[in-house]
């Protein structure tokens, strides 16, 4: 399984006042006329940008720039545009210009929220493994050094795409290689179909062909939505939902306000657990950027105790809808953004809403259950009747009740279906908002590949949070299919066993420890002179978590393994601080 981190290689976010570039907009001589640009580009009318970005990429009399006005990105894609500008070609330009810049770039030749959503794990700093790859051709062509999430991070025209290919040649030695190959790998027919004459195409062909294809300069998302863009309207109070691993959920509220600045925010969130034994109060700010893209900073007071502590500094980045009454995204922090929160917001009006039920989980034939159902503007004197729980399940009584919280006490029938189950009170309605099940089937261990960095002497060590998951088989009767139920966390203890991939070497020994909260912090880089042949703490290990209480059909305790890699720090950083504030 690949590994791919949002962020770690901006390579596909370049922009250079190269050769090419010249070629493109002199428009003297054949080579320049062969390679003008022949798609209409979108015109640059910002002063500033203009006066920043036209010394090298020339206007023309439509009010283009060459390279810039055949390319839509992200806010993250134009920052290191600049930073790569700054690198390599010399521009000048302070800190409040650079920000000044991305923000108008991101409004005129940004992402409409139907491009940038799908990619939104790369600004999100996600770890996952990507499905958007639809081949081994262009695997091989652009996901073999970066997440396939970078290029498509960008829309360009057909020309600037094959422009990107060539500065790729240009700058890293290896793309040339990559390109030439068919098949995805070092050679062999690939899925690409027959190229000229029969022949197979190559992996830079047929990637080409996918991102002309699939990412256009223009598309009908962007006309849409660059025609109906609103300035953001975001201030007032929003309901926060949130999930941390490790941690459990929350739920709370965020007041947003505005400043003299359209586009800027401060921030005030009030968030708790939903057990009630950690709450925290955080005070931020943001930006949003396009007319829907979120990005800023908030903290808790004293934070950053502890590498994982809720209160740490983090980062945010959220997408709100078009009807800016809701947002999704994640709050994230630690040294690779190894840590984070899962965040919805949802605007507070008048209507009563229901944010979250705790426990997250009744089992089927359970009496006199306390469900504590979190909401806002919720009734003061409910009817027990009044509230839907779904099939199988009974209010048998109200405990206590206030416009945040109801308390009631539920039965669950004998016979109640397995499933999520959706609350209604008053109006309003949380779907799927707890599942029912019948018994815990099997366990998965959270994420099912982990990452963590070496670390503590010349590097901060990267940590990996796992979550011990119980499901019910479903229907089918079969694990890891889409009837699954998903219970939720289950009360395990844990523990790490070799994985067997080379004889002798003791990983579990020396790559570091799990705690029982799941907390895998990897030990120090360098040689170990405790170790054969010297070698560093890095390795491979099986995570290992084994019911407390569930068992299967012969009697033995449920358990669930994640893989884990401990490998050596990033000695090289492409996501540079002074590009991603």
């Amino acid at each position: 399984m690949r590994l791919r981190q949002g962020g770690i290689f901006w390579a596909a976010a370049a922009l250079a006042c190269t050769s090419i570039a010249t070629a493109q907009s002199s428009g003297n001589g054949r080579e320049g006329r062969e390679e003008s640009e022949k798609e209409t580009g979108i015109p640059v009318t910002d002063a500033l940008v203009r006066e920043k970005c036209g010394t090298c990429h020339q206007p023309d009399d439509k009010g283009n720039l060459s390279r810039i006005s055949w390319m839509r990105t992200t806010p993250e894609g134009w920052a290191h545009a600049i930073k790569r500008m700054v690198t390599l070609n010399g521009l000048s330009i302070s800190a409040e210009e650079s920000r000044a810049v991305v923000r108008s770039l991101a409004a005129s030749h940004g992402l409409a929220p139907e491009e940038a959503i799908p990619v939104a794990y790369i600004p999100e700093k996600r770890i996952i493994t990507e499905s958007n790859i639809p081949n081994d051709e262009v695997r091989g062509a652009c996901a073999s050094c970066h997440a396939f999430g970078q290029p498509l991070s960008w829309r360009r025209s057909g020309q600037e795409w094959k422009y990107l290919q060539d500065f790729h040649v240009a700058l890293y030695s290896q793309a040339q290689a990559q390109y030439n190959r068919t098949g995805g790998g070092s050679g062999g027919r690939g899925s690409g179909g027959g190229g000229e004459g029969g022949r197979t195409p190559t992996n830079g062909e047929v990637a080409l062909e996918y991102l002309r294809k699939n990412a256009p300069l223009h598309t009908p998302e962007w006309a849409s939505w660059s025609a109906r863009s609103a300035a953001p309207r975001l201030g007032g109070t929003w309901l926060v939902t949130a999930s941390l691993p490790g941690k459990g959920r929350f739920v709370g509220t965020m007041e947003i306000d505005a400043t003299s600045s359209a586009e800027e925010f401060t921030t005030r969130a009030s968030i708790h657990s939903l057990t009630g034994d950690s709450a925290q109060s955080r005070e931020g700010m943001g930006l949003v950027y396009g007319g829907f893209m979120w990005r800023g900073r908030s903290a808790g007071e004293g934070a950053g105790r502890t590498p994982d502590d809720p209160l740490s500094m983090a980062r945010e980045t959220l997408h709100f809808a078009a009807d800016q009454q809701s947002a999704e995204g994640r709050w994230f922090w630690g040294e690779y953004n190894e840590f984070g929160y899962d965040v919805r917001l949802v605007r507070a009006t008048a209507a009563p809403a229901i944010l979250a039920v705790a426990p997250g989980a009744v089992r089927a034939g359970s009496k006199g259950i306390e469900v504590t159902v979190w909401g806002h503007n919720l009734p003061a004197s409910p009817d027990a009747a009044q509230i839907g729980l779904g099939g199988g399940l009974s209010v048998t009584g109200v405990v206590s009740a206030s416009a945040e919280k109801l308390v009631l006490t539920v039965d669950a029938a004998d016979d109640a279906p397995s499933g999520p189950r959706d609350v209604s009170i008053g109006g309003a309605v949380l779907e799927k908002a707890f599942p029912v099940y019948s018994k815990v089937d099997f366990i998965k261990v959270t994420p099912e590949t982990g990452l963590a960095r070496l670390g503590g002497e010349k590097f901060a060590k990267g940590f990996q949070q796992f979550e011990a998951i119980g499901f019910e088989f479903g229907p089918d009767g079969k694990p890891d299919t889409a009837d699954d139920v998903a219970i939720g966390p289950v009360d395990v203890t844990w523990s790490t066993e070799e994985f067997p991939s080379v004889y002798y070497d003791d990983d579990a020994k020396f790559v570091g420890n799990l705690d029982q909260d799941a907390l895998f912090t990897p030990a120090l880089e360098g040689p170990n002179p405790a170790r054969r042949f010297g070698r560093n703490n890095y390795g491979e290990v099986w995570v290992v978590a084994t019911a407390k209480d569930e068992k299967d059909k012969f009697g033995r305790p449920l358990s669930g393994r994640a893989y884990l890699v401990v490998t050596v720090p990033s000695y090289q950083r492409w996501d540079q601080p002074e590009v991603s504030q």
